[in-house]
């Protein structure tokens, strides 16, 4: 049919009416979705806003019974479970010596270290030998989970405690699960291989063991950014805030994300997450579970949900802990390569596990994990750059086809981005009043500033970076990603 027979079928005022209508329906639209977005930016922050609530309370609830904590547990120390502290590395000659060194200096009872070499192709494993006197020896094991092929055991010959395991590229958590089959201690210690403890760490960390032994299957202690500090000989002896731009950015980061997120998930028993640079586990239950996972890049949060899933079928009363006093100094990414890698890495493994776990989400047998934290991480943390990609297109749209005024977008605007670093000023703030790592006030005052600064840029490319994470989990991409080291040994 032409298009000129249908001015006999429709006419003038009944296209007017079409147009009109269309008009009316789209323009409700974009009210809709304008609407959802400003209830979605007032529950995330809602949301946000009641972990900070909780976790400044337990945050500071804990750091001021945290010395007479420890001199107790210094004080039984005898009795204290022994450790096995599990290090996997692939090509990280820069930072393991280093790594080593600040596990060597430890104040634990009885402890091991089991460095676990992943088929690296540099010269980690040479270094090792070379630093630490390593020899070959012939040791047995209970393969308890599946792993690549042992290569080789070595032992030192200047420290009795440190063992070093060759084996074939597997991956972290392949790893991992070397290095579960090696040791030989009731609780293993998983940190990553350019990690440094301070000397206290550990048995802060197992403190939750110490209170409660029967109920509490892993704890997990608070991540900080190396990069900036002065490190002798494996130990930080001056904190600084990281002079790179980007590593600055993620110290504020950390502190929202530990202080607030991890401290207030635990203390409601909503805990998702035991960081995969410092986390303490029951091995037993770990073993039980089937170890770390080999099909993931969320290898941390997969197993605490599958052990989640597994402790609440076996019906035993079980809780996972966030201790605030323990640090672990980790190198932090400087390039926007590395870090752009890196988050797509976590968004993935955040991707991945919630579909795999798909069937706890709103489920009420798993209670507080499976009403509350589980929603919170799909809705707040998964939808989350679907939602701001949509802000950014929508309402712009809503503006230009005056559906709303400029007066109400710069408020809008103004008052995300004042909510947004109120949150990060509070996160400092607590952890100037908790801790004082930072005792410098131009410190202080450069982490406040970039707390404004990641607003315009950094935000928007950490939304970037995770829609393309997206992408590259429905494509089934499973690689980690390279990573420059520079090493944070300073001396």
């Amino acid at each position: 049919m032409e298009l000129s027979d249908l001015s006999g079928i429709i006419t003038s005022e009944e296209m007017s009416a079409f147009l009109i209508a269309m008009q009316t329906i789209t323009v409700r639209i974009i009210r809709a979705m304008d609407d959802w977005i400003l209830i979605y930016f007032f529950g995330i922050n809602a949301h946000y806003l009641i972990l900070m609530v909780i976790g400044y309370e337990a945050t500071m609830r804990s750091v001021e019974g945290a010395h007479l904590r420890e001199k107790i547990a210094l004080l039984q120390s005898p009795l204290a479970p022994p450790i096995s502290v599990l290090v996997p590395v692939y090509n990280e000659e820069a930072n393991v010596v280093s790594s080593v060194r600040s596990l060597m200096l430890i104040k634990y009872p009885r402890f091991e270290i089991v460095v676990v070499n992943d088929g690296s192709k540099d010269n980690t494993l040479e270094v090792l030998i070379e630093r630490f006197g390593l020899i070959k020896v012939s040791r047995s094991y209970d393969p308890v989970v599946r792993s690549e092929s042992i290569r080789g055991v070595y032992e030192s010959k200047k420290y009795d405690n440190l063992v070093v395991v060759d084996k074939d590229n597997g991956g972290k958590g392949d790893a991992l699960n070397a290095g579960i089959n090696i040791s030989k201690y009731p609780l293993f210690c998983a940190i990553d291989g350019d990690s440094l403890l301070e000397p206290d760490a550990l048995i802060q960390v197992a403190l939750p063991f110490m209170d409660d032994r029967k109920r509490t299957v892993a704890s997990g202690g608070i991540i900080r950014i190396a990069n900036g500090c002065e490190i002798k000989r494996g130990h930080v002896s001056r904190v600084q805030a990281p002079k790179n731009t980007w590593a600055g950015i993620q110290v504020v980061e950390y502190l929202r994300a530990f202080l607030f997120g991890r401290m207030g998930w635990s203390r409601v028993g909503g805990l998702l997450l035991i960081a995969g640079a410092f986390g303490l586990f029951e091995k037993k239950a770990v073993v039980e579970a089937g170890g770390y996972a080999h099909n993931t890049v969320g290898e941390d949060l997969e197993l605490v949900m599958r052990l989640h899933r597994l402790l609440h079928k076996q019906g035993r009363e079980y809780r996972f802990s966030y201790v605030p006093e323990p640090v672990c100094w980790t190198e932090a990414p400087e390039t926007l390569g590395d870090l752009g890698r890196q988050r797509n890495r976590w968004y993935r493994g955040l991707a991945d596990v919630l579909w795999r776990y798909r069937d706890m989400m709103g489920n009420p047998r798993y209670k507080m994990v499976g009403l509350v934290a589980l929603p919170s991480q799909l809705f707040f943390e998964l939808f989350a750059p679907f939602v701001e990609l949509l802000g950014w297109l929508v309402i712009p749209i809503s503006y230009l086809t005056g559906i709303v005024d400029l007066d109400y977008l710069l408020v809008l605007f103004t008052v995300a981005i004042l909510y947004s670093i109120l949150v990060s000023i509070a996160a400092i703030v607590l952890e100037d009043r908790a801790f004082g790592r930072y005792s410098s006030l131009w410190d202080l005052g450069r982490l406040v500033f970039l707390a404004a600064v990641e607003n315009f840029g950094y935000r928007q490319l950490n939304t970037w970076w995770k829609l393309c994470g997206f992408v590259d989990f429905l494509r089934g991409k499973g690689e980690w990603g390279s990573m420059t080291r520079k090493g944070v040994e300073t001396t």
